[in-house]
């Protein structure tokens, strides 16, 4: 019989601790919920608050909690290298104590690594207090080669390793670092990894900054920009060793100059005095000739490549900084229709006093991330913009302001902050339907396009019914959309639906001038047949019904009475007591039925002649 220690392990969960006491129960209580054949292995990097023996009494409780104790090395790599030495599972994956996992993290994460063979499997990560990366999490991915996804933008450990990849690598943490050992460990597993996969649809790693402050992460000089960049370069070479030279090698250096290097010339660049600004710019610039190459240059952002061709001006480089850093301020003041055109003015500035500042509007469609520029006129920081509504291809279009100063282009969503009065005008009817909104729960300006996320406003009204021979009816009406606009060029069908079986008969609808319609139909089967103008605006069909107005019964007219064969077929029209839908009722009577009908009218009409 096999016991709890020589039973097979699928995955061994690595857990540094120092001084961790508040987290623990949180943290071990997710692991051990996980549904896996596991291992913990808990290494306590001399606790001084209580966490020896919480732990203590866990490894007491639960056989699948090892436990180890060492003297205080300062920081995490050290407990990590021992716990990974005495590890067993075919995986290993990393959590610190202050963390912990989603109830079903480490089984789908196994699932999806023994479905794909995958040396590496990355969890969705959610950042409480924390930035987390987001850009690869928005699919789950089988595999994510590192050449074309955003995988290797995430460097931290919170990863599940294969085990043997570790071990044949020697991919350990660099006790050397006290900061930045994580990036080391993943960079060097990530060039020898032939399968990386992502769970996206399952919050993995809840990653949780302490309210204390007390992590390494948030100590007073722990991302210092001169000691970071001096960090960075372990793991910049370790990659270069092993990746030629090449597409690949650019991808991932564009990685670490946005994120690591460049970086360093915003905000951190303020933090320092004209001697750390001028090591600091001086590191980079050293950085840059060693490893920037065209292909590098080619996948930065415009701010990155501003920087870059800055680096021989320290004054102009802290002045980007700080026009990057500056609190940029937007209000809406104004939003109305002049024609086609939806008038748009407003207010946006950047806190202090900055010279040469541009001002303007750009609109992005949210599905496609299309742009188009919105001309504005400005003076000092009120200006004014007309957007040509007709120009926009159906979508929604999300509005932005956008300030620029030194280079910089600060963009930000505009709308949130406004006038009281302000409020989004009535759809109007252009190329198509243009409704603009503000946005849930934030109220940011968005014009939506075609209808696709706004409930459009529309009005069809009947104007008469006409029968013709055997249960042929048109439909004659008027329809117009938004605030009132005739909406005529839009009509598609007139859909006549039955209540009960939900059968449908599509009559298609012809406009008459710009605000009439008329659409023929055979409704010769029975029930009770409802009529919806279908119409085209932009985006998906949208239905709307046919109404009667209020003190228009004689629209309907007074139905119709046919025979076809031996039945008898009638017709009748009528308004629905809800919305007042044109609603027609058909009904099929056999001979028999017929008489007997006319007998009993027929007695009814001899006693009223009594």
């Amino acid at each position: 019989m096999k016991t709890e220690s020589n039973r097979p392990v699928d995955v061994s969960i690595v857990v540094p601790v120092h001084n961790c006491r508040p987290y623990l129960d949180r943290c071990l209580t997710s692991l051990l919920g996980q549904s896996v054949s596991k291992e913990i292995v808990v290494v306590d990097d001399g606790s001084t608050d209580g966490s020896r023996d919480l732990l203590a009494d866990y490894a007491t409780k639960y056989p699948e909690i090892q436990l180890y104790f060492q003297p205080p090395s300062g920081g995490a790599a050290r407990p990590r290298n021992r716990a990974i030495a005495h590890s067993r599972g075919r995986y290993v994956f990393f959590c610190d104590a202050d963390d912990h996992l989603g109830p079903e993290a480490l089984p789908r994460m196994l699932a999806m690594a023994d479905r794909n063979g995958s040396d590496i499997v990355l969890g969705k990560m959610v950042g409480h207090g924390r930035k987390v990366p987001t850009a690869i999490f928005r699919e789950n991915r089988d595999r994510a080669p590192l050449g074309e996804t955003a995988v290797y933008n995430v460097l931290t450990c919170f990863k599940l390793f294969r085990r043997e990849l570790l071990i044949r690598h020697e991919i350990r943490f660099d006790e050397s670092l006290r900061v930045g050992e994580d990036i080391v460990f993943s960079v060097h597993a990530y060039c020898h990894a032939r399968t990386i996969s992502v769970v996206a649809d399952h919050d993995c790693y809840h990653l949780v900054a302490r309210p204390d402050g007390t992590s390494i992460m948030q100590e007073p000089g722990s991302r210092d920009p001169l000691a970071w960049l001096r960090m960075i370069r372990t793991p910049i070479e370790l990659m270069t060793r092993h990746i030629p030279a090449g597409s690949l090698r650019d991808h991932l250096l564009r990685r670490h100059f946005r994120f690591d290097i460049l970086a360093q010339l915003g905000a951190p660049l303020l933090s320092l005095d004209s001697r750390g600004r001028r090591a600091t710019i001086g590191e980079v610039a050293e950085m840059c000739a060693t490893w920037l190459t065209d292909g590098v240059v080619e996948r930065l952002r415009p701010i990155d490549r501003l920087r870059v061709a800055t680096l021989g001006d320290a004054d102009r480089l802290v002045r980007i900084a700080r026009v990057e850093t500056a609190e940029l301020r937007h209000h809406l003041t104004g939003l109305t229709w002049e024609g086609d055109r939806l008038e748009v003015t407003g207010r946006a500035f950047l806190t202090d006093s900055w010279n040469g500042v541009a001002v303007g509007l750009l609109l992005r469609e949210r599905s496609t991330s299309a742009e188009r520029r919105v001309p504005v006129t400005s003076a000092a920081d009120v200006f004014a913009g007309g957007v040509e509504v007709s120009r926009l291809p159906p979508g929604v279009w999300d509005v932005y302001v956008v300030v620029a100063c030194e280079g910089v282009r600060r963009v930000a969503r505009f709308g949130a902050l406004r006038d009281p009065g302000v409020d989004r005008p009535a759809a109007r009817l252009v190329n198509a339907v243009a409704a603009p909104y503000f946005t849930r729960p934030h109220g940011n300006l968005s014009i939506d396009v075609g209808g696709h996320v706004v409930t459009v406003p529309a009005s069809v009204r009947l104007a008469r019914l006409t029968w013709g021979a055997k249960g042929v009816l048109t439909v004659e009406g008027t329809v117009s959309v938004g605030g009132g606009c005739p909406a005529a060029r839009c009509v598609r069908h007139v859909v006549w639906r039955e209540r009960a079986s939900g059968n449908e008969r599509r009559a298609p609808a012809s406009a008459v001038g710009e605000a009439a319609f008329t659409a023929t139909a055979m409704l010769d089967a029975p029930g009770v047949w409802e009529a919806d103008l279908e119409l085209n605006i932009g985006g998906p069909p949208v239905r709307y019904p046919v109404q009667v107005g209020e003190g228009e019964p004689g629209s309907l007219g007074s139905g119709a009475v046919w025979w076809r064969g031996r039945r008898r077929w009638t017709a009748r029209p009528r308004a629905s007591k809800v919305r007042r839908r044109l609603v027609v009722t058909v009904l099929a009577t056999g001979p028999r039925a017929v008489v007997r009908r006319s007998m009993r009218m027929g007695r009814r009409a001899s006693r009223k002649d009594r």
